[in-house]
């Protein structure tokens, strides 16, 4: 369902003002990486663009529809069998810096993963800045709670109350790791900003787990450069932990990047006890399965939200 807000509440779509680019090294194919972010037109959404195959299967749209893989992060495939791995940090940044609209080449199957965090993707966006377009966003507002579990996971959505608006999070982890224990925090990104709160916070992997990842073909291009390392009673990296609790505030940064997927923003109170990239995305797949439980704002035109197949963006 679409409903249309006052003309004078109205908020505009972004895109970025100029192409942004790097390379790295991606964190599970231990490949070097090269990506550009582009600039794309109005109602694009975000768009993933693979280099190295025909024009015609080459691009990938980040939507909860699309993710075939969530052990270690998330993956997303197109039609044609196409993907595109480890999207959730970059996916976050777009999220922290209000980019609705962007097309973004990869040469290879996988996202960088840089220094393991949202905060090199933060950084090129801010330096590519950010052009306010004609079109209205749309926002996606939760009329009533819907909840999945998995063993001990759990994550929920809920209309906000007391005032909140926007997106309000509380979340949980617990980890049989006494560098890790259980750590909890609440975010309202209201009255704070993902750049300051969440960017920052890196990945994280246990020593005794990378030999079985690594024989399994995962975590290749892991390191102490990008990642924080878990020792049974320490942290192996040299400079430590960039927060008391960077764990926590990671798996809130991972959960904001599995949440655009929804293709707009979300207005609601989420609860995640124990996430992860398989509930997170389980998690919308509920949502979009009750029609009844959510309602698409947005003022001026109604076109659809969700077009059957993405359009061939324009970009600069």
């Amino acid at each position: 369902m679409i409903r249309q807000t006052a003309a004078d509440q109205t908020i505009r779509q972004t895109t970025l003002g100029n192409k942004v680019s790097c390379s790295g090294i991606g964190l599970h194919s231990g490949s070097q990486v090269e990506m550009a972010i582009y600039p794309a037109s109005a109602n694009t959404g975000i768009i993933f663009k693979r280099l190295d195959v025909p024009l015609e299967h080459a691009f990938v749209p980040a939507h909860f529809d699309a993710v075939c893989e969530s052990r270690l992060g998330t993956t997303i495939r197109n039609r044609h069998g196409v993907t595109v791995a480890t999207i959730e940090h970059l996916m976050a940044a777009l999220w922290g810096c209000g980019i609705d609209n962007a097309v973004i080449e990869l040469d290879g199957p996988e996202v960088p993963i840089m220094d393991g965090s949202s905060e090199p993707f933060v950084f090129m966006l801010e330096c590519a800045g950010v052009v306010k377009m004609s079109a209205p966003r749309r926002i996606l507002r939760v009329l009533k709670a819907v909840e999945v579990r998995d063993g001990d996971s759990v994550a929920r959505i809920e209309p906000n109350v007391d005032g909140d608006e926007g997106c309000v999070m509380s979340i949980e982890i617990e980890f049989d790791n006494k560098m890790i224990k259980r750590q909890a925090s609440h975010y309202n990104f209201r009255e704070v900003t993902f750049k300051q709160s969440l960017s920052r916070a890196r990945t994280f992997g246990f020593e005794h787990e990378v030999t079985a990842m690594r024989e399994m073909g995962l975590a290749l291009g892991g390191s102490l450069d990008n990642a924080v390392v878990v020792g049974k009673d320490r942290i192996l990296n040299e400079d430590g932990l960039r927060y008391v609790d960077e764990f926590v505030r990671h798996k809130a940064l991972d959960c904001i990047g599995d949440l655009y997927l929804a293709g707009c923003r979300i207005d609601a109170h989420f609860t995640f006890v124990r996430p992860g990239h398989a509930i997170n995305n389980m998690l919308l797949r509920a949502l979009f399965a009750d029609e009844s439980a959510y309602v698409i704002e947005q003022s001026g035109t109604m076109e659809p939200v969700y077009p059957l197949a993405p359009h061939v963006p324009v970009y600069a």
